[in-house]
């Protein structure tokens, strides 16, 4: 049951929150900073339970204590003891390995003391390596623990799902057999953004934008998630995919269903998820002859990052040094439809850049003005521009009469910034999909038909790619990319939207 507060749904059928990989980054990160900001919101029932299971050996009371830490270093919230202490006592640490059978049977004697309490419903989340999915979700299964009787059971699964469209269609194909597509939440962390979320806002509830929402308005879109930082200790895995798996197959052609979706019918997830599929389907297959016209690669050399030296991808831990993987992107892309035909979407993505605003640019076409009246003739085109992180808000460039006797254009800009209007209260990524995977709502969630459609594109592309030889540009750490990339636009008579990161419409006022 879910009570609507001031707007906000609150949970208060209760539930036990299981985590698969509790002593990981990503649980003291996130997960239970996510929790704490959740009950600071007073959005979680007063019986809910955590079950945090691990391979270190550790008490209830050593992991509880750790994740105290965790939320102080982590949170955006300010700390409230009070606050903790009520989740403090609701979280019970269990070791075993995923791998062993009878750690099942320990995790099912824990669920059963919860339903001889009335808690019935469960929240599973594998917050793993990928290859502890399958015997994990194979484990629960020969144990009973996803069938539903008196309440739920869903399962919350972290990227990358598979490296391949065949080891994804072989992990769906397990999760499937273990319980149905509406109880599978597969996590794509951008989803969960609170300004991805707005763009469907701004888009269908201002009656301005959506008359304009097309070909015969817009000139072109850009999606950009350029990244300051390098490969970490992902080495062995980032060789084996590189960026167009790690980045372009998922996050950015969500973002791209997203901004070009039609209206759905409702705005839940089926109707959601048809939407966006329909706009993945209908992008056009890359020709066979490649060219950096359309797709330009490259690769990180040493440079310096933030005032630092930083090595170079081949020079990265666990890197394969004659390897050619690509660790930047940029593509265009075009969508044959009614909508959408003729105007094409560039991509840009890519580790060890000068920014990292993740961002996406509408440029609106000239106005008949411009050619009309001489007075026009250095007006600039209309922009809008979503910034989804680190900072959160949207951007529109106007033209206007300078004040004064004479006549002179200007810029004006108008931006909103949510991150400095309401600073901690804008929930992070994993607040926003915890909570409404408990609600049962996987509107905010990637479903196997849309990574379906999006690794048979990527896998046609890669096969393309190697079929040409493309070349692997490198570029000098914190620079931003190839050249290439560059004139890909350049040559269309079109520029990357602040590529140089002199446009900071956010941070100027946080």
């Amino acid at each position: 049951m879910e009570v609507l507060m001031n707007n906000r749904w609150k949970v208060e059928k209760p539930f036990v929150f299981v985590i698969f990989g509790a002593t990981g980054d990503l649980t003291k990160r996130k997960l239970i900073p996510a929790i704490y900001a959740l009950a600071i919101d007073n959005l979680l029932p007063d019986n809910f339970y955590i079950l945090a299971i691990g391979r270190r050996d550790y008490t209830s009371e050593i992991f509880q204590n750790l994740m105290e830490e965790a939320v102080k270093d982590y949170s955006q919230r300010d700390f409230e003891k009070e606050v903790w202490n009520g989740i403090k006592g609701r979280i019970t640490y269990i070791k075993f390995d995923f791998s062993a059978p009878e750690g099942y049977l320990l995790l099912k004697k824990h669920l059963d003391i919860f339903s001889e309490k009335g808690i019935h419903n469960h929240l599973f989340f594998l917050a793993v390596a990928p290859n502890l999915f399958e015997p994990i979700i194979i484990e629960l299964k020969k144990n009973n623990l996803l069938s539903e009787g008196n309440g739920w059971k869903r399962v919350m699964i972290e990227k990358p799902f598979g490296e391949n469209l065949e080891k994804a269609s072989e992990l769906n194909n397990i999760l499937t057999d273990a319980l149905p597509e509406e109880r599978i939440y597969r996590i794509d962390h951008y989803l969960g953004k609170e300004m991805i979320q707005n763009i469907l806002t701004l888009r269908f509830s201002n009656s301005i934008f959506e008359p304009l929402w097309n070909r015969f308005h817009i000139d072109h879109v850009q999606i950009s998630i350029p990244e300051t930082v390098g490969i970490g200790s992902r080495g062995s895995y980032y060789d084996r995919t590189g960026v167009l798996k790690d980045m372009v197959q998922n996050h950015m052609f969500q973002l791209l269903a997203i901004i070009a979706m039609e209206p759905p019918v409702k705005l839940d997830a089926e109707h959601i998820r048809f939407e966006k599929i329909r706009v993945m389907r209908a992008l056009r297959p890359f020709p066979d002859n490649l060219s950096d016209s359309e797709i330009v690669l490259g690769q990180y050399t040493e440079g310096i990052v933030d005032g630092k030296a930083v090595p170079g991808y081949l020079q990265e831990e666990k890197v394969d040094p004659n390897s050619r993987t690509p660790t930047f992107a940029a593509l265009k892309l075009w969508i044959d439809n009614y909508r959408w035909q003729g105007v094409p979407f560039y991509l840009l993505t890519g580790k060890r850049l000068n920014r990292k605003n993740a961002e996406i640019a509408i440029q609106f076409k000239e106005s008949p003005g411009v050619k009309l009246y001489s007075d026009y003739a250095c007006a600039k085109p209309n922009i809008l521009v979503f910034r989804i992180q680190p900072y959160e808000g949207f951007y529109f460039q106007l033209n206007a009469k300078k004040p004064g006797n004479y006549y002179e254009m200007m810029q004006a800009n108008m931006d909103y910034c949510q991150t400095a209007e309401y600073g901690n209260n804008s929930p992070e990524a994993y607040e926003r999909l915890i909570m409404e995977a408990i609600r049962g709502n996987n509107s905010l969630f990637t479903s196997w038909d849309e990574l379906n459609v999006s690794w048979r594109y990527i896998e046609d592309l890669e096969m393309k790619l190697s079929r040409n030889s493309v070349p692997v540009y490198p570029y000098p750490a914190g620079s931003v990319g190839p050249e290439a990339a560059v004139k890909l636009m350049e040559n269309d008579g079109r520029a990357w939207w602040n590529m140089d990161n002199s446009i900071n419409f956010c941070t100027r006022r946080i």
